[in-house]
């Protein structure tokens, strides 16, 4: 729990870097839909002021500045697609754990997302499965009242944490994302290729969207694509951009 106490935060004082201590940026990824050819989202990435790697900013994160970072990102993240005149959806990544009452701390998002003229509809709240969930209910809460609010809700990093099916059996997110760990050379290994069809499997039932994150090569994306999966993010169609937009993607590999 965060010493500086959970208050509501302007949207000004979010974008502040002395409020938090350290600055940054954001960089933006498509997610491509392959049926519609087109760029269905983009995930907002966190980076250094001069481009320093995620690596670095999540350094900078402690107990006294988990909650004013969260809030931060969501307020940056919003500021930045509106003034780039972003028109697909938004995946923004949140720490569970920088969340005390999912009510109170989205005051600020929904500020934001009113202040920039954001369509809070085109949100997708993104938790990162390989931060070690120990509590589920809490998460659970979480995404219930973003659901409520009209948020789209997604697991990042699906099959590489410390849950996997079972994570889907507490509570069913909008969207799963496939970890790149478990799709590399996936077209040449198969067991990675029967854990996917189970995990599609599962998903097609409950009504799961899946997106295929990493992609890197031809094969990983035919052989994803055979099996039904429509969305797709990596470096084989665009690599993240700071503060901006790559509004051009590999679309050759879609025809």
């Amino acid at each position: 729990m965060a010493s500086e106490g959970y208050v509501k935060l302007g949207c000004e004082e979010c974008l502040k870097p002395e409020a938090l201590g350290f600055d940054f940026k954001m960089a933006f990824q498509p997610v491509v839909d392959a049926e519609d050819k087109n760029i269905y989202s983009y995930e907002a990435l966190v980076r250094g002021p001069a481009g320093e790697g995620a690596g670095w900013v999540l350094g900078q994160i402690n107990d006294n500045n988990r909650y004013r970072f969260d809030q931060a990102c969501r307020v940056k993240a919003i500021e930045a697609a509106s003034r780039l005149g972003m028109k697909t959806n938004l995946n923004i990544n949140f720490l569970p754990g920088a969340i005390y009452n999912p009510q109170t701390c989205i005051r600020t998002t929904l500020e934001a997302a009113e202040k920039y003229a954001f369509d809070k509809r085109r949100i997708i709240f993104e938790v990162t499965e390989g931060e070690r969930i120990t509590n589920s209910a809490h998460l659970k809460s979480i995404f219930s009242e973003y659901k409520k609010q009209g948020f789209l809700t997604a697991i990042d990093d699906f099959g590489a944490g410390y849950a996997g099916l079972g994570l889907l059996a507490e509570f069913q997110p909008d969207i799963i994302k496939l970890d790149m760990a478990l799709i590399r050379n996936i077209d040449a290994d198969r067991i990675r290729s029967i854990i996917v069809d189970s995990i599609l499997k599962v998903a097609l039932e409950i009504g799961i969207r899946v997106v295929a994150e990493g992609i890197e090569t031809i094969g990983e994306f035919t052989h994803l694509r055979e099996k039904g999966i429509r969305y797709f993010q990596g470096y084989l169609f665009a690599k993240p951009a700071l503060d901006a937009l790559p509004v051009e993607f590999n679309g050759q590999i879609l025809s």
